[in-house]
Formats: structure tokens, C-alpha cells, sequence
């Protein structure tokens, strides 16, 4: 049976449906993990943002996956669940974020810009932020990637999609701590940067391996992640707050962070671009 609904309008069909089911889930996930949630600036334990994070991944799969079967009417794995050969994907973009963090930690700190205090090593936070961003990462790459671009590439041309759903990313993020327009700014761009494998290659194992990767280096390398503060690996402190360095943001709100994503940006289209080219064969 032909579907009677237009991929933006599917787009825009999940969104009620997305947040009640989803905000049932953090809710149940709430009160299992031992949050107060009488207190809206409750500040939870690492256990407890893990807990709420594999609920909210729950309740995102399971409205993705309802609407997928009754509404798009397609096999959730055709969302880009696909894993054969994809194993190249998946190291690539853990590379990618390991690398955009690395270098950005590295330069502010020969330029003086922090200053290290200490190694915090902490195996069962380690684990406990691992566990974090894997959740995190799938949540919102199945939604933003695989929902949202998807549909949205099928009424419009695959870069306007891009730019739609970029847009969306960001806005999800506007109201996170210390978040200014440069930031968000930034979130967009990040938005472009995990999309652009996906308009190529309808596959969503590079898109969450890099969120991942990103997350998860940020945070270990005592990076505020969208403003939020997490567990730290590495401690240091900031010499100035400034765009430099990202202030009260972390690095998501500075210049290096910018600089990198369009460097990366840059490399992942051309990359994914040639990958897709199909070859020819000579016919002698």
C-alpha cells in the first residue's frame, strides 16, 4: 500500500508522539535509578544519567520503531542498521572525534590556554561514560539521522535535508547550560558533520560512532560536553574563558572548535563522495 503521508510531514508527525513516550520513559527510568524528581536542577550521579539515558534510547527506538512499521511502513533496520562491511565505518568515526579532541586538547594547552591539574583516573566512571554516550549517541543519531534526514530526504534535495536537520540538532540543544548563538552555531555544524556519511551512504553506524567518539574524548579530556558538566579524566583549569577555548561551554563553543569540524566536514564529504562513486569496467 502506497504511503499517503510526505517524508516532512512524517517528520513532523513523530515529534508529540517522540516527546510523551520518551518523557514516560525518563520518567520510569527516574524513579528506577533513585533520582529526585521533585527537583528540576537535580544533579545526578553518573549511575543515574546512565539509567535515564538507556530509557530515553528505549522509549526513542520503540516510537521509531511504531512508526517505521504503521506509519513509514519499512523494516526498522532500513532506518541504517545494516552492519555488514561496516566495520571500517565504525573505526573511522571513533578516529575522527578521538583526533578533532586530541588536537583541540593539545593546542590549547601549548598555547597556553588551560592548564593541567591532574589525572583522575576512575574505572567505574569510565565505564559509567562509555556506557553514557553509547546511549546518547544511539538516541539521537536513530532520531536525527535515521528518522528525521531520512524522511527528509525524500522531499527535498539530500544538502537541504542535511541543513533541516542540522538545524533541528541544534535547536534540541538550546537549552543547555551557558549555551550563546556561537555555540549553537556550532551544533549545527556538528549536525552537518554527522549527517553528511548518511546522505551518502543511508548507514548509521559512521554518524553514531562519531557522536560517540566526540562525547566521550570530550568529556574524558575535561571538556564541558554541550555545557554539561561530566566525568573528567583529565583535569585542568582555564587560564581566560574566552571564544579561544569555548568558556563555560567547553569546546563546543569555541573558534578550534570550528576550525576542525570544517576540516572534517571537508574530509568526510570528499571521502564518502569518491566511496559512492561507482566504477566502471572496461570492456576489452
Amino acid at each position: 500500500m502506497q504511503n499517503k503521508h510526505t517524508g516532512w510531514q512524517r517528520m513532523l508527525l513523530i515529534i508529540i508522539p517522540y516527546f510523551i513516550i520518551v518523557g514516560i520513559f525518563q520518567y520510569i527510568g527516574a524513579i528506577i535509578a533513585g533520582c529526585n524528581i521533585d527537583e528540576f536542577n537535580y544533579d545526578k550521579t553518573s549511575f543515574q544519567k546512565v539509567i535515564v539515558s538507556l530509557f530515553s534510547c528505549m522509549g526513542t527506538l520503540l516510537v521509531i520503531a511504531l512508526f517505521m512499521q504503521y506509519l513509514d511502513k519499512e523494516k526498522f533496520i532500513k532506518l541504517g542498521f545494516q552492519i555488514k562491511n561496516k566495520l571500517k565505518d565504525i573505526k573511522l568515526g571513533l578516529l575522527v572525534g578521538f583526533a578533532i579532541m586530541s588536537f583541540g586538547f593539545l593546542i590549547l594547552k601549548f598555547s597556553g590556554q588551560i592548564t593541567f591539574i591532574r589525572v583522575n583516573f576512575d574505572l567505574k566512571e569510565i565505564l559509567f561514560s562509555i556506557l553514557l554516550f553509547t546511549f546518547v549517541a544511539i538516541t539521537e543519531e536513530t532520531l536525527l539521522r535515521g528518522y528525521i534526514l531520512r524522511n527528509l530526504m525524500t522531499s527535498f534535495n539530500k544538502y537541504l535535508a542535511l541543513l533541516v536537520s542540522s538545524v533541528v540538532f541544534s535547536l534540541m540543544h538550546a537549552f543547555n547550560p551557558n549555551i550563546d548563538l556561537f555555540a549553537l552555531v556550532n551544533i549545527f555544524l556538528a549536525g552537518i558533520l554527522l549527517g553528511l556519511s548518511y546522505i551518502h551512504t543511508k548507514n548509521l553506524w559512521f554518524p553514531i560512532s562519531l557522536h560517540l567518539s566526540w562525547n566521550l574524548f570530550q568529556s574524558w579530556y575535561g571538556f564541558k560536553v554541550s555545557g554539561l558538566t561530566m566525568y573528567s579524566l583529565v583535569e585542568f583549569s582555564l587560564n581566560d574563558k574566552n571564544r579561544i577555548n569555548g568558556g563555560d561551554f567547553g569546546f563546543e563553543g569555541s573558534v578550534l572548535a570550528v576550525v576542525f569540524q570544517f576540516i572534517a566536514i571537508l574530509g568526510i564529504e570528499i571521502y564518502f563522495r569518491k566511496r559512492n562513486v561507482p566504477t566502471t569496467v572496461a570492456i576489452v
